[in-house]
């Protein structure tokens, strides 16, 4: 796959173990804001693949209900979804019973979740799972249920406290714009007030079109954990392709408002459903990863192939995902053979790279060098996250082919040599199946920039 390059094919797993290493050494810590989402959130939302789907009567197993959400929990810990980092298990819109109680208080349906969510939120707390939940801004959810008016948020903020909910995604239709203006600041004022850790997603900006000056990002990173900015996800490539192209195009707007505690979101992972193929479904993790995106899941992990799994499992994806640096990643090249170039900078002077094909004929081989791609000085080694194989490239100048499926994607973890002569110095035992930890969230230089499109 590769030409004038020298293939470490030797040792293979010896390199695994140091990229490993790379990638686990440099860790944040919790110190801004609420101290919640340090690193994007990962974890299982219920909307894109099970929507709105009451029928428990004639489909028990996929009914939005109490007993699909415990085994998406089971399926979470027994299949290492939780050692990997997927711990947040989301609520999405219909699980409310369709009048507030006797108090004004929301409540879920009484048959579909018999035992309540803070029953729910205890059995994902015993699992060491975190239980999030949707809620909407205005007279009613997207889907028709009881909404959130501005005299009621306190009150429901406090309900989710007392449930025990761990992170509340806050939605906006049915709202005007005043609403949203107060409505949004009102909630995030109303769950610190709780004194709850509580983790806020909120959907203001897709409410608003996405972009300055309509919407103050720098105000949005003080009052929510992440937002939505664009248009909710399909089960198609297509839908993937017009989510990336829209944040990418505006990738000068967006890049610097995400990091740490506040997070871009381009909505769910939906590999594992029925929309892509498998070098799609590659090309969505990378692309997620690349752009430092919530890992958050909607599929049916009962029903996963192994496909689907190995690669949402991915530990080294994950972990460029999961990088402390916290940096949106950045599209560098747009190539006249249909090569979309990403370039994300990374803790320890790494990078990662994804080369991504948009074309639908046949493989392409792709020739390049690192310094047709702005990286300047050092010999480096390329470690390929789906191929799991190494690759030496001693100087910048060297020349490298990769072969890219079409619209499937190659994806490099790339570090200088000399950042594996410190792994070596600092030792310790790699282990990508634990959670991450948070240490040092300072940024180091970087000996490469990304070009400017």
């Amino acid at each position: 796959m590769m030409r004038s390059i020298t293939s470490a094919r030797a040792g293979k797993s010896q390199m695994l173990w140091k990229v490993i290493l790379l990638l686990m050494l440099a860790l944040p810590t919790l110190a801004l804001d609420n101290g919640l989402m340090r690193t994007p959130p990962m974890g299982w939302m219920s909307w894109e693949r099970f929507r709105c789907n009451t029928d428990c009567r004639t489909d028990p197993k996929n009914c939005i209900s109490e007993a699909l959400f415990v085994d998406m929990a089971d399926r979470l810990v027994e299949d290492g979804w939780l050692k990997l980092g997927y711990k947040y298990l989301i609520i999405d819109d219909c699980w409310s019973f369709m009048s507030r109680d006797n108090k004004g208080r929301l409540m879920p349906d009484p048959i579909r979740f018999p035992n309540g969510i803070h029953k729910l939120a205890r059995y994902a707390h015993d699992r060491e799972l975190k239980l999030g939940i949707h809620a909407n801004m205005g007279k009613q959810t997207c889907a028709g249920y009881p909404g959130t008016m501005l005299d009621q948020i306190e009150k429901d903020a406090q309900t989710f406290a007392d449930w025990e909910v761990d992170m509340l995604k806050f939605d906006g239709c049915y709202s005007n714009v005043n609403e949203q203006q107060k409505g949004f600041p009102l909630m995030s004022k109303a769950l610190n007030a709780t004194g709850r850790p509580i983790a806020y997603s909120c959907s203001w900006p897709a409410y608003r079109g996405g972009l300055p000056p309509s919407v103050n990002y720098t105000f949005l990173g003080e009052i929510c954990n992440l937002w939505r900015n664009y248009d909710d996800i399909e089960d198609s490539w297509e839908s993937v392709l017009r989510i990336v192209d829209w944040f990418f195009q505006n990738q000068d707007d967006l890049q610097p408002v995400s990091g740490p505690g506040h997070w871009n979101d381009p909505d769910m992972l939906i590999i594992g459903n029925f929309g892509l193929n498998l070098e799609q479904s590659q090309a969505q993790m990378a692309l997620w990863a690349i752009m430092a995106a919530p890992l958050i899941m909607s599929n049916d992990l009962r029903t996963l192939t192994g496909e689907a799994r190995n690669i949402l499992q991915n530990k080294a994806a994950i972990a460029i995902n999961q990088d402390p640096l916290g940096i949106q990643g950045r599209r560098i090249l747009q190539d006249e053979g249909h090569i979309e170039v990403f370039w994300r900078p990374l803790s320890k002077s790494a990078s990662a790279l994804v080369f991504l094909s948009r074309r639908t004929d046949m493989p392409y081989r792709y020739h390049s060098t690192l310094s047709l791609l702005n990286y300047t000085s050092d010999s480096y080694t390329a470690y390929d996250v789906f191929k799991d194989e190494t690759v030496s490239l001693p100087s910048v100048n060297t020349h490298f082919t990769v072969t890219i499926n079409p619209s499937g994607v190659v994806m490099w973890y790339v570090y200088p040599d000399k950042s594996l002569e410190h792994a070596k110095e600092t030792g310790g035992h790699p282990n990508f199946q634990r959670k991450y930890a948070h240490a040092s969230q300072q940024r180091p230089k970087h000996n490469m920039a990304p070009i400017l499109l």
